[in-house]
């Protein structure tokens, strides 16, 4: 599904990422792990296109993407939940979610799917974004991504600043969508267990470089929780 091949991304005179290179797969959850600064949140905007990469090539399904805009990338197929969430404070639960439409026909109509992910958002249709709890604003995020059906998810930090209870419905959702088949999903996250519960495959970066990948039910043994301990 995505094919990423030799990528250095640089800010200023400082080298971000360092010929980064990895697939996602279809069906499968891969989870880009490492400390705060080594990259990881650069990598997942250069996958999205908020960042421009200085070289090598991102391909999805096969078609190079690397030049595309935010947007074009958005129609492509992928869709994006950045670190903070980045949800509309002002608007409704039901006006995010539509946001998330926002390049479809004005007809289309916000999956049922969506209510039955996450069924705090029918209760809250009506109420303003900034009015939910940190929890609840991660599930909107997260649906509103999934709006329009996407190819390849990418999530970044999804657990930060949650509750534990709702932790594992994010994590239970994940799973169902990754075991469904038809979507491949990039996870980028600190908290180790909750990585490790869902990771079918896994890459450690350091210093902008991936240092160690495999894949998830080897990461005890390879000795991945120290790698990324701070």
């Amino acid at each position: 599904m995505l094919t990423v091949k030799n990528i250095h991304q640089y800010y200023g005179g400082s080298h971000i990422l360092r010929d980064v290179s990895f697939e996602a797969k279809l069906g499968k959850v891969t989870v880009l792990l490492g400390r705060n600064g080594v990259g990881k949140t650069t990598l997942l905007k250069s996958l999205m296109g908020l960042v421009p990469i200085k070289s090598g090539s991102i391909e999805l399904e096969g078609k190079p993407i690397h030049k595309a805009t935010p947007y074009e990338r958005a129609r492509a197929g992928i869709g994006f939940v950045p670190q903070g969430r980045e949800i509309f404070a002002r608007l409704t639960v039901e006006e995010n979610l539509r946001m998330g439409l926002a390049y479809k026909s004005g007809g289309t109509p916000i999956p049922a799917e969506l209510y039955e992910l996450f069924p705090v958002l029918k209760q809250m249709m009506n109420r303003r974004g900034g009015d939910l709890s940190g929890g609840q604003q991660q599930q909107l995020a997260i649906a509103r991504a999934l709006a329009p059906k996407p190819r390849l998810l990418i999530l970044d930090e999804p657990t930060e600043g949650i509750q534990p209870s709702i932790i594992k419905d994010i994590g239970r959702v994940i799973r169902m969508l990754a075991d469904r088949g038809d979507m491949a999903i990039v996870l980028c996250e600190q908290y180790y267990d909750f990585a490790q519960e869902l990771a079918d495959d896994y890459l450690v970066m350091e210093r902008g470089e991936v240092i160690a990948r495999g894949l998830g039910k080897d990461m005890e043994a390879q000795g991945v929780r120290q790698l990324v301990a701070i």
